[in-house]
């Protein structure tokens, strides 16, 4: 097994269809006619940056091997509390669903975790599902208690603790700038902005 990475318009077709279609069993379209097709899902001014964790011995079809888990880190520049910092987040993170329970997504959530921090960013934030908080906890990531995404635009707000949500706030602080300035964050709303297209990654 290998984990690949590449930005996600740059995916090779062959790998990028097998991530679409683990996207579509993880998260079916309500509308079959709005599912699309298996290209980019990311806003391109997110600099989307896809990782695939790869199983060369089993192959798919066309000799690139299966696709066990994937995900996407999307980076921006968070204003907070007067400061500006280099953000990434961990966005569609879906292991096949033949091979869950085996470790894999959560190989490649800590292998994620150790780009990010190589990569130059000040921190990491994203928000996960409350039963998913220990699975991201061990592969590295820090719960960020009381702490409230705010996605969308500052027009159209979309904030993680609107009441069809249970969501937990993740964290790492990777610089020292972020780190010095970490109680900043707790029990804070956190304006991200993502944009439209991935409105909470």
């Amino acid at each position: 097994m290998r984990i690949l990475s590449y930005p996600e318009a740059e995916t090779p077709a062959p790998l990028r269809a097998q991530v679409w279609e683990l996207q579509q069993e993880a998260w079916p379209a309500t509308d079959p006619g709005t599912a699309g097709e298996p290209g980019p899902t990311h806003d391109p001014a997110l600099r989307p940056v896809s990782m695939l964790l790869v199983d060369d011995g089993h192959g798919h079809g066309h000799g690139e091997g299966t696709v066990l888990a994937a995900l996407d880190i999307l980076t921006t520049t968070l204003t907070h509390a007067g400061r500006s910092y280099r953000v990434g987040g961990l966005s569609t993170v879906v292991t096949r669903r033949a091979v869950r329970g085996r470790g894999h997504g959560a190989r490649l959530v800590a292998a994620a975790h150790r780009a990010m921090a190589d990569s130059g960013l000040d921190l990491g934030l994203f928000t996960c599902d409350r039963p998913l908080r220990d699975f991201y906890t061990g592969a590295g990531w820090q719960p960020l208690p009381g702490a409230v995404l705010i996605g969308g635009t500052p027009d159209a707000p979309f904030p993680s603790d609107q009441p069809s949500f249970d969501k937990v706030t993740m964290a790492h602080f990777f610089s020292a700038t972020a780190r010095r300035h970490r109680a900043d964050f707790l029990a804070a709303r956190i304006g991200l902005y993502p944009g439209e297209i991935d409105r909470l990654w």
